[in-house]
């Protein structure tokens, strides 16, 4: 390839960079139960990738964080949903209490310029319920070995060294001034929206009653530190005992929250839920759990509208490569079901996908792993629905 043409590719690349930049300044806000950007509907089509920070923390790997955000701008992605936490272990960046990381943090700031760059915009999650990246667990830990009194991980939600531990976290976060940047996290129109802990569970109270209070008091912090920036829970969508019937549409089981509830909060601006079908209803076939996932989906849908009266976001869906039948007739059915319901106003704002990853990254890979480019197939369903969302709002006027 000649030198002119490539510098012509270049100069295209970088005015369509522009371009998308331009497009996406300003926050995004929520009117009449839809997201809005600069006074029109925001839709979209994006993706999980939850390692971000993780690489970003080795300078030397960062070009896979790049490769992902770069072909996720192309094929039409707008949101990333990735963890602003690693508690304790490998790479962490709350080493302690308190105690961070600046490598860590760093690794941060350049997931979150980056996006910038590409015209992504980001839901960054406080912590986790599971123990990957520390989580809950790692808190609990931790307060027990200050001489707290802890009788199971569940407390989280309840002893007040846990919340504060968390609280410190959230304000350290939301504060944070990027080092690439020199933009406040706060300030920061590239995040999209917090979101205080990936998948809050709990045991110990299936009412959903203790997470409920929970919520509500990190909510109000969070605020109190930010308020230009939306607000979501990290919820899966189990019903609980505030619309009893519906709980005949969780998969067999509670965990402790209430999809209404937990969500009618003030500070929570938008609802979000997850689905796996072949890990919750695993026993059926792929047809049995398809009928599933649009029953779950609508069912949230006609509440978030109906009674929330705020945006759903299918937070994370996927199906494993390991497992059997086809990845591509999944995908495209649950984008056809998502597509259908965000016609009707655009309560119905958006997927993301679990996961995307870089190549290189099969040590990483959890049976979900999808690497844009190395399925043609795949990326182009993917793409094809971040089109299709993308001018839906055309259509509201």
């Amino acid at each position: 390839m000649s030198y002119a043409r490539r510098s012509c590719i270049c100069g295209l690349f970088l005015l369509f960079l522009a371009l998308v930049c331009e497009a996406n300044s300003g926050f995004i806000g929520v009117k009449d139960s839809h997201f809005e950007l600069n006074g029109s509907p925001f839709l979209f089509n994006g993706f999980n990738s939850y390692w971000l920070m993780h690489v970003a923390a080795d300078p030397t790997e960062r070009y896979k964080v790049t490769e992902v955000l770069k072909d996720a701008s192309v094929a039409g992605l707008s949101v990333c949903r990735t963890w602003a936490f690693s508690d304790g272990g490998d790479r962490a960046l709350q080493i302690s209490p308190g105690v961070y990381d600046e490598r860590v943090f760093q690794g941060l700031d350049f997931v979150i310029a980056e996006a910038k760059k590409y015209g992504i915009r980001l839901i960054l999650s406080f912590v986790n319920q599971w123990n990957d990246f520390g989580g809950k667990a790692q808190y609990v830990w931790w307060a027990r070995n200050a001489g707290a009194q802890i009788s199971n991980d569940d407390e989280f939600y309840t002893h007040p060294m846990l919340k504060k531990y968390l609280k410190n976290h959230i304000e350290k976060v939301v504060t944070r001034l990027n080092s690439i940047t020199k933009v406040a996290y706060k300030d920061d129109p590239t995040i999209m929206a917090w979101e205080l802990m990936n998948e809050p569970r709990d045991q110990a109270d299936y009412s959903g009653k203790t997470v409920n209070g929970w919520v509500q008091e990190m909510a109000s912090f969070v605020k109190s530190l930010d308020n230009k920036h939306l607000l979501e829970v990290g919820m899966e969508g189990f019903y609980g005992d505030s619309i009893p019937e519906r709980k005949s549409v969780n998969p067999g089981y509670q965990v402790g929250t209430d999809f209404i509830s937990n969500h009618l909060i003030n500070e929570i601006d938008f609802a979000t839920i997850h689905a796996y079908t072949d890990q919750w209803v695993s026993g059926q076939s792929d047809d049995a759990q398809l009928v599933w996932m649009e029953k779950w989906i609508t069912s949230h849908w006609e509440d978030a509208r109906n009674i929330l009266k705020k945006p759903l976001v299918l937070a994370e869906f996927g199906k494993s490569s390991r497992g059997q039948g086809s990845r591509d007739i999944f995908m495209s059915s649950v984008y056809r079901i998502v597509y259908n319901l965000a016609k009707e106003g655009g309560t119905m704002a958006g997927s993301l996908v679990w996961q995307l990853m870089a190549h290189g990254m099969e040590n990483y890979d959890d049976g979900y792993c999808i690497v844009l480019g190395q399925t043609p197939s795949t990326t182009q369903i993917i793409s094809d629905q971040a089109h299709v969302m993308k001018a839906l709002p055309h259509s509201f006027n």
